[in-house]
């Protein structure tokens, strides 16, 4: 079998993202999503666009355990945070010198 880069395995394995999701939901996990299972994967276990076989893939998929998931979702909840919160500073002092000009 032909490896190719992950990103060029995500259509053909769309039901093994699925069949993940639906597991961590199971285990109490409701916001588990496909997409959130491929951005995990992505970030935290492959770190970027590598090379593999479509076995390699799958079985990478599977191996995910909650830990990571979870540490990976706290990680981007912050940097959400961050951004809102940096959004908000931004636009409240733009506010503030509109009305002092």
């Amino acid at each position: 079998m032909v490896a190719k880069t992950t990103i060029m395995w995500k259509s053909e394995i769309f039901a093994v993202l699925e069949s993940k999701a639906i597991e961590f939901q199971l285990m109490g996990y409701a916001g588990s999503t496909p997409e959130n299972i491929w951005k995990c994967m992505t970030d935290k276990v492959w770190k970027g666009n590598p090379e593999k076989r479509l076995y390699e893939v799958v079985q990478d998929i599977f191996h995910l355990n909650t830990a990571l998931y979870i540490s990976y979702l706290t990680v981007q909840a912050y940097q959400d945070d961050d951004l809102d919160m940096s959004i908000s500073a931004l636009v409240k002092h733009e506010k503030t010198s509109t009305v002092h000009e």
